[in-house]
């Protein structure tokens, strides 16, 4: 398997292989002493493998079962680590090649078959991933990680009683595992069961601090419920482990928007506008936050990309006309409400604005007339 590279990208691994030696001298000179030696040192290396496991150190783990594969490709249990360790780190095509190869040695390995669902599950190949995860039940109905896979592939199918069902079962047989308790979150909240959930999501993350999927729905759950300041810091918790997650980008605009924590505001939207251009609600809070600051000038150029994207939208053309009047540019700013005042000739904050606008507009030039005089 070609997996080196995939471990490798997640952070420092282990030295090379230190059977390397010994396996050469052995070539050599295979005498009892030397096997003995190896054979001590590879039972090290898979007590450190199952430490690193134990301890959620995916790719030290990774590389501690793949120098055991170095000495024995057919070392199911070095395979499984593997498998386990490719879970950890979200790599599934990996995982998916990692599953096949305990399979060739061993195909009625319900282990093998779960984490081939899984892998199978997250490349969206359902059916598949129904049909391996169903074997892998025949073959062992305790194994909680077809459990786990049986209601996330539930969730999936919006089968939602069966789907709470099976991931409390998944809890019975693997209560440390955080998917499962994040799974049982997920259906609950889909009866909204809130409290249910929130308390399912909150034994997740006792586990797995970096939980995503169960910060995620706690930071929804914190939001429907109004507790934005408790929101919060879930949700930074969120963006550290994925600062490309879009919902929880989203959920992080409307806390601190509702909040009004405009510099925040600011640099949280930016994100969204990094990851996508032409979001509305990112540059739609952008606006808001810099307007919360009284950054007017600032402002002025972001509605006008706002108008771009929505050329008929009343409430922009009004606060692109309030912040003219405010940056007392009263001819703009009444053109402006103009403008807004075609779409919707009844809109009133257009009409003030409007209003205000040239009132000013003609004592500005009253003004200037007087002093000329």
């Amino acid at each position: 398997m070609n997996l080196d590279k995939e471990l490798a990208s997640q952070g420092d691994l282990a030295s090379p292989s230190f059977l390397e030696q010994d396996i050469a001298t052995v070539n050599e000179q295979p005498t009892q002493s030397n096997l003995s030696t190896i054979e001590k040192k590879l039972t090290l290396i898979r007590q450190q493998a199952h430490e690193h496991l134990e301890a959620k150190r995916w790719p030290q783990a990774g590389e501690a079962f793949l120098q055991l594969l170095d000495h024995n490709m057919q070392d199911e249990d070095a395979l499984l680590g593997v498998a386990k360790a490719l879970d950890g780190i979200n790599r599934f095509e990996s995982l998916y090649s990692a599953a096949q190869c305990i399979l060739d040695i061993q195909p009625n390995s319900a282990q093998g078959l779960a984490y081939k669902a899984r892998a199978l599950q997250k490349m969206e190949r359902l059916s598949e991933a129904t049909i391996a995860n169903d074997q892998a039940l025949l073959l062992d109905t305790n194994l909680g990680l077809a459990w786990i896979n049986r209601s996330g592939l539930q969730l999936l199918q919006q089968k939602f009683h069966e789907a709470l069902r099976s991931a409390e079962r998944a809890i019975k047989l693997a209560p440390d595992d955080a998917r499962a308790w994040a799974n049982k979150g997920v259906a609950l909240l889909n009866f909204n069961r809130l409290a249910e959930a929130l308390e399912a999501f909150d034994n997740s993350l006792k586990i797995d601090p970096g939980q995503s999927l169960a910060l995620q729905m706690k930071g929804e759950i914190l939001c429907r419920l109004g507790r934005m300041r408790e929101a919060i810091p879930v949700i930074r918790q969120a963006l550290i482990v994925n600062p490309n997650d879009v919902t929880v980008l989203t959920q992080g605009i409307q806390a601190l928007r509702a909040l009004e924590m405009y510099a925040p505001l600011i640099e949280l939207a930016k994100e969204l506008i990094k990851i996508d251009p032409n979001n509305l609600l990112a540059w739609d809070n952008y606006m808001r936050g810099l307007r919360g600051l009284g950054l007017f000038t600032e402002v002025s150029p972001v509605l006008d990309h706002l108008l771009e994207m929505d050329t008929t939208n009343i409430r922009y053309w009004t606060l692109k006309a309030d912040t003219l009047y405010r940056l007392q540019q009263y001819r703009e700013a009444a053109n402006t409400a103009e403008r807004a005042l075609r779409i919707a000739p009844d809109y009133a904050p257009a009409h003030r604005i409007h209003d205000k606008a040239l009132k000013l507009m003609y004592q500005k030039g009253g003004r200037k007339k007087r002093q000329k005089e």
